[in-house]
């Protein structure tokens, strides 16, 4: 399974995107307090639209919470990181896949990254920009994970007008 764990998040716009993502995807959201907003339907309505109350998510009051309820494999988004994102195999639908990402501000702490280089990433940009919008990483990730395997659970057709629609 794959989940999506936000450090610290301080921009409810982009809490509200990437729990529309999050449903779209199937995929659990994990929240790390302290959030820079208050978690309710006013705060991130606008971004998440109708679609928050489908959302799946967790609150955790801080990152050794968080860790120590969630087993499996920890992968952490940060400019930092000296491997691509797509260097690394997210094949196993069974396996719990932790894309981590930081705060807007400031990313995610270095003591938290040191213990685990080997999982460090970055997505490859131009030296122009210093890093992508949190909620553009997230559907990076996930679609990059889901992608390697072909999309488990997940239509491939449009549900509402039909997989003709175009034709008619």
């Amino acid at each position: 399974m794959i989940h999506v764990v936000l450090y610290q998040p301080e921009i409810p716009q982009n809490t509200g995107n990437i729990m529309r993502t999050c449903v779209a995807t199937n995929t659990h959201l994990h929240l790390i307090k302290p959030l820079g907003f208050r978690l309710d339907e006013y705060s991130i309505k606008r971004s998440g639209v109708n679609y928050i109350s489908k959302c799946h998510y967790t609150v955790y009051e801080n990152y050794d919470d968080f860790k120590s309820k969630n087993p499996g494999t920890y992968y952490y988004l940060t400019r930092y990181g000296r491997k691509p994102h797509t260097s690394f195999d997210y094949h196993d639908c069974n396996e719990n896949i932790y894309f981590i990402f930081g705060k807007e501000s400031t990313g995610i702490p270095k003591e938290i990254l040191k213990d685990d280089l080997e999982h460090c990433m970055r997505i490859p940009m131009t030296d122009q920009v210093r890093a992508l919008n949190v909620s553009n990483t997230v559907a990076i990730m996930v679609y990059e994970a889901l992608r390697q395997q072909n999309y488990p659970n997940l239509l491939k057709e449009e549900p509402f007008k039909g997989a003709d629609y175009l034709e008619r």
